[in-house]
């Protein structure tokens, strides 16, 4: 059974693209997305507008998942042409290559771990430091990751925790994100100006919250869900933060399309130079990565992902608010 740098090397053969296939689905997907943005924009009937609307969302969220693979130097490395495509649509949605990249990169490094592990990622507190806290800090934290903040996530993790909060942290890094608000709330008031409330609510609104949601729902539940184990400094290691804090989401063919194959949670994290159209070839060709811990989309698995709150480290598991033994305190942000 490979494990450790071994199980890493199995998967080196297929962490090369094929050129091809990855201008051919870069550039299909742009060329979906700005074909739903025109039906939606100009097709007669609101009700052949709406669905455009919706699945302008959905192929967004593709998009975001190849521009991720590019962020990483998976794919297209060191292509102008696609460093101006990429560049332009993290812009666009609200997640600058400047602090996208630098987080990301962040989360990668530090995975699972503890006390570290919440930068880049949604945070963790264990029981005990959950306890000792105050009722202010209880509040922050479980806000942080209640389920209205994912749902949300198009305001609370894009348009703050990526644009705004990087911009003010320290302007002179991250001019990219006051760019990508001025053109974001530019685009919003011209459209609004010059085509109404409606083409406002289906062309930007819609679509965002859309893609953002699930964006935020993919990044919270790949790492927080049954079974996920989490380390300090010195228990951690590459393999195992990939292997056992990492989710592989079964998905059907329709949701692995738009969420290009990031499902593969796990073979992501254990190697992430494997472009998005090879995870499912690596996981079929190597034994030790077909025995994931798992998660769905299904109603239930949603649901037992996000009752997870507190990491019980004397259990070596997260549990639910109601598990926690804390002293009496009234928790308006109870999910």
């Amino acid at each position: 059974m490979l494990t450790g740098k071994q199980l890493i090397l199995a998967t080196k053969p297929y962490a090369k693209e094929t050129k091809w296939k990855s201008w051919y689905y870069t550039l299909s997907t742009a060329a979906i997305l700005i074909a739903l943005f025109a039906c939606t924009a100009f097709l007669p009937s609101l009700f052949l507008r709406i669905p455009c609307s919706i699945l302008t969302g959905l192929v967004i969220v593709r998009m975001f998942v190849i521009y991720h693979d590019f962020q990483h130097h998976t794919i297209l490395y060191q292509s102008k042409a696609a460093n101006i495509l990429f560049s332009a649509f993290g812009v666009f949605i609200l997640a600058p290559a400047s602090i996208w990249k630098r987080s990301h990169d962040y989360h990668h490094a530090h995975n699972s771990k503890l006390f570290t592990a919440s930068i880049g990622s949604f945070p963790i507190m264990t029981q005990q430091k959950f306890q000792e806290s105050t009722p202010a800090e209880k509040r922050a934290y479980l806000a942080a990751r209640h389920p209205l903040t994912i749902l949300f996530g198009y305001f609370s993790m894009f348009m703050i925790g990526m644009s705004v909060k990087s911009f003010t942290s320290s302007p002179s890094r991250h001019m990219d994100s006051l760019l990508a608000l001025v053109l974001h709330f530019a685009m919003g008031t011209l459209l609004y100006i010059y085509m109404g409330w409606l083409s406002l609510l289906l062309l930007l609104i819609v679509p965002f919250f859309i893609a953002c949601g699930i964006g935020a729902y993919l990044f919270y539940a790949q790492h927080n869900f049954p079974g996920v184990t989490f380390r300090d400094k010195e228990g951690w290691c590459h393999d195992n933060a990939a292997m056992a804090s990492s989710s592989y989401m079964q998905m059907n063919a329709f949701w692995k399309w738009v969420t290009g194959n990031i499902g593969y949670h796990h073979i992501h994290h254990l190697n992430s130079r494997i472009p998005f159209y090879r995870l499912p070839e690596a996981m079929e060709a190597i034994p030790e990565l077909q025995r994931a811990k798992t998660t769905s989309l299904s109603p239930r698995a949603i649901l037992a992902c996000l009752r997870l709150k507190v990491w019980n480290p004397e259990i070596n598991k997260m549990i639910a608010l109601g598990e926690v033994s804390a002293d009496p305190v009234s928790y308006e942000l109870r999910a």
